[in-house]
């Protein structure tokens, strides 16, 4: 049996995959696949509107936002953010926590001065102290990542922004808490780690902050277009948008978004509870209170890793079909992504493993 423990494309729950198979062919009564139909067909219009109604039911969104199916991924949004906010004011802030705040910051000085509120640290392991971020109360918006995929590092609370408009990449631990969205202009995820395959993003938005694109905004990236046209401006990709929905059903019969958290807690902190239990043979670079429930970054052997233990801890989890446990090429060492689909269950058997391997090796 195979644990995936990927970061992304991640795990889909089995029981969601198992109806895609039952209906890979034949969509319902439709006599097609999803993938055959028209995109503006009544029935794949229906398969949409339902999916966006499950987003709005289990996020608790607002009637004052609207809420789009982009395509493009996380790295299309940080240009499309830029695009149809920055020119409100012409600057933004970005709070730099890691590698894809960065990336985002580095896309949106394209489109309008980019103000990083906080100096580059030497590495990326805590969210530092909201009383030195040099905010501009002029900023077009506050931009942030709430979970950093590849350090680990996740917020544990919302920041403050006195008026500020707030856009927050949320790419790898939506759907995973319950989220306060009236504190948000916008909020963006991907969907291949929470919420279904990859090649559709999750857009929130604010109606207020809509129609204030910068004029060279491409089609597919104006957010006034795309909410006016219900996603359906263009051919949307149907057949993932289906997963999608499937998904969100998923999470309704799990018990929504408050059991989601409680189990990406117990998840975590058993992982955790070992790393921290180890006596530095396992070793988390991060803060405490920044610890990411989704992914989650360990060295074997000290702060710089061993990279023979390393590798052999590898090997030894896939042989026992624990897959895509090694850390990102750019921060190295073992990173443990515990998405929604991770059962309880499979996180316990790579905590047993992780303790068999520690008693071998210590």
């Amino acid at each position: 049996m195979v644990i995936n423990f990927g970061a992304g494309p991640a795990k889909l729950p089995r029981e969601v995959l198992l109806e895609v198979q039952k209906e890979l062919v034949e969509y319902g009564s439709s006599g097609m696949s999803v993938m055959e139909m028209s995109h503006r067909g009544t029935t794949y219009v229906k398969l949409h509107e339902e999916t966006l109604e499950l987003a709005r039911e289990l996020l608790k969104v607002p009637d004052n936002y609207k809420i789009l199916l982009m395509q493009g991924g996380g790295t299309g949004l940080f240009a499309a953010v830029a695009m149809n906010l920055i020119g409100r004011t012409g600057s933004a802030d970005y709070l730099v926590t890691g590698s894809w705040s960065a990336k985002a910051a580095k896309e949106a000085a394209k489109f309008g001065k980019v103000n990083q509120v906080v100096p580059k640290p030497a590495k990326y392991t805590c969210v530092p102290d909201p009383k030195s971020w040099k905010l501009d109360p002029k900023a077009s918006y506050l931009y942030y990542c709430d979970n950093e995929t590849i350090e680990g590092v996740e917020f544990n609370f919302v920041p403050e922004t006195n008026g500020v408009p707030l856009v927050v990449d949320m790419s790898s631990n939506i759907m995973s808490r319950p989220v306060d969205i009236k504190k948000f202009g916008v909020i963006f995820a991907c969907a291949q780690k929470n919420i279904g395959p990859s090649g559709i993003t999750l857009v929130i938005v604010r109606e207020d902050l809509i129609g204030h694109q910068l004029p060279t905004t491409p089609t597919i990236l104006d957010f006034s277009i795309v909410a006016k046209d219900n996603s359906i401006n263009n051919t949307p990709p149907t057949f993932i948008i289906a997963v999608v929905g499937r998904v969100f059903a998923w999470i309704k019969r799990q018990g929504g978004l408050q059991k989601l958290y409680q189990d990406s807690l117990t998840k975590s902190n058993m992982i955790y509870a070992v790393v921290d239990g180890s006596k530095s043979f396992y070793y988390c670079p991060l803060e405490a209170n920044v610890r990411s429930r989704m992914n989650v970054p360990f060295r074997i052997g000290g702060p710089s890793g061993n990279e023979t233990l390393e590798k052999e801890f590898l090997k030894g989890a896939e042989q026992l079909g624990m897959q895509q446990l090694k850390g990102h090429r750019s921060v190295g060492g073992i990173r443990a992504s515990l998405y929604n689909a991770v059962t309880i269950e499979e996180a316990e058997s790579l905590r047993k493993y992780m303790l068999e391997f520690l008693a071998k090796n210590s």
